[in-house]
């Protein structure tokens, strides 16, 4: 049967992240999440449907995708088709074509896990690696530990203290308040947690979001951050234990998280709230 690509309508994303969630296992490399989907959310639920790509023989998804800037698609492929060389070769072209309507001329990047016939492909075409990043796992079968810190719900009330965070965080000025109230949004949006953490004074110090793919399978942080005027106080690790906490209340195996390997305080806030760092991975690059 042939391959279809396709870009799901707004009313149509249930099934691309029902097939996200179904591949979802402990034993599975770090890839494409539905809570990374989720998380896109917050630009809003059409321009989300927009930016998400579908390969599908037979009526059944084998890959999803997701463009997250307009030269970067990240990707997984059902476990099962792994080393589907059909789907393999034709997610190539569509990579490599920009009249395919994923990727465009140029320098671009495509994150995918490990293990796929498809990385094979694109070496052989002369895709390049990327700067190394950093995956890390949290097992959630013992109970997570109470570090004793407040830790507050953060609902659409709280969407201005959550921007604000992010906002100092990662240096930038594009979260807002909005952002919060699209991702409630997103479809399976009740399987996700919000949490903050407030100093003494009231003011936002930290914040996280987990997403879960259901009972008995990997949850994600996406994303973690802790205010630049509260930082070296311990928020991070205490933000992060409590994601773990929310997700092993919704039934998750474990929780995982990926940061740049040079984001070294990001790594070790991670490895000091009981996560394992796997090995390093990268994107594939094609320059112009």
């Amino acid at each position: 049967m042939t391959i279809v690509l396709s870009t799901p309508a707004a009313d149509g994303m249930h099934a691309a992240l029902a097939a996200l969630r179904e591949w979802q296992h402990d034993g599975a490399p770090m890839q494409l999440h539905p809570g990374d989907i989720g998380w896109n959310y917050r630009f809003g639920t059409p321009e989300t449907a927009a930016v998400v790509r579908t390969w599908s023989r037979d009526g059944r998804i084998l890959a999803v995708g997701m463009l997250d800037s307009p030269t970067l698609v990240r990707m997984t492929v059902a476990p099962d088709a792994f080393q589907d060389e059909e789907l393999a070769r034709r997610l190539v072209d569509d990579f490599s074509l920009p009249e395919r309507g994923v990727l465009p001329a140029g320098a671009v990047s495509i994150e995918a896990p490990q293990g796929l016939l498809l990385q094979d492909l694109l070496t052989k075409e002369g895709w390049d690696f990327d700067d190394p990043w950093t995956p890390l796992f949290r097992d959630l079968a013992d109970e997570v530990e109470d570090l004793g810190v407040p830790i507050r719900p953060i609902g659409l009330e709280q969407a201005q203290d959550f921007a604000d965070v992010l906002r100092s965080a990662f240096n930038t000025t594009r979260p807002t308040r909005e952002y919060r109230h699209e991702m409630a949004a997103a479809p399976y949006f009740d399987d996700a947690r919000c949490l903050g953490i407030y100093d003494d004074e009231g003011n936002p110090a930290a914040v996280v979001t987990v997403w879960s793919a259901g009972p008995g399978k990997p949850g994600l942080i996406e994303p973690m951050g802790v205010h630049a005027d509260h930082r070296g106080r311990g928020y991070g690790r205490a933000i992060t234990v409590a994601g773990a906490a929310a997700l092993r209340e919704l039934g998750s195996s474990s929780v995982r998280v990926c940061t740049p390997t040079s984001n070294l305080g990001g790594v070790a806030a991670y490895k000091s709230a009981g996560f394992a760092a796997g090995p390093e991975i990268a994107d594939r690059i094609r320059k112009p």
